[in-house]
């Protein structure tokens, strides 16, 4: 599990790890019922507090991406296909979201970003 704390982030510590781990089990790279490192190995590894690491693992599971096991560990949650379909759309639509903030910004307009996101789409 790759995962890096950037401390000039404005998110705190804990949510960029909910994020990264949230990401990687979207695309992918964490499966169902794959093992997390312990609470413990997370903070050590990231030279983190383990109250931190606790905060990202309750926040993961409360919102489904993992689940607990007691005296076993925290593994990915097994997620059905609607769901992680749904998760998906959503991660695009945060970087399409964050795309035409700064379209916005620099006088795009919203024909040439269409424009734009036809060739990425059509892989250009």
């Amino acid at each position: 599990m790759n995962i890096v704390i950037s401390n000039s982030s404005d998110d705190p510590i804990y949510m960029q790890i909910v994020e990264q781990i949230k990401e990687q089990i979207v695309k992918g790279e964490l499966t169902g019922s794959q093992p997390l490192p312990s609470i413990r190995k997370l903070a050590k590894e990231l030279n983190i507090s383990v109250i931190t690491t606790k905060r990202a693992y309750d926040e993961l599971e409360k919102e489904g991406y993992i689940v607990t096991v007691g005296g076993k560990g925290s593994f990915v949650a097994e997620m059905n296909r609607e769901m992680l379909k749904e998760a998906k759309v959503k991660m695009v639509e945060e970087k399409m979201t964050e795309a035409v903030t700064i379209a916005k910004l620099i006088g795009l307009s919203l024909e040439d970003l269409k424009e734009i996101l036809e060739i990425i789409y059509e892989g250009g």
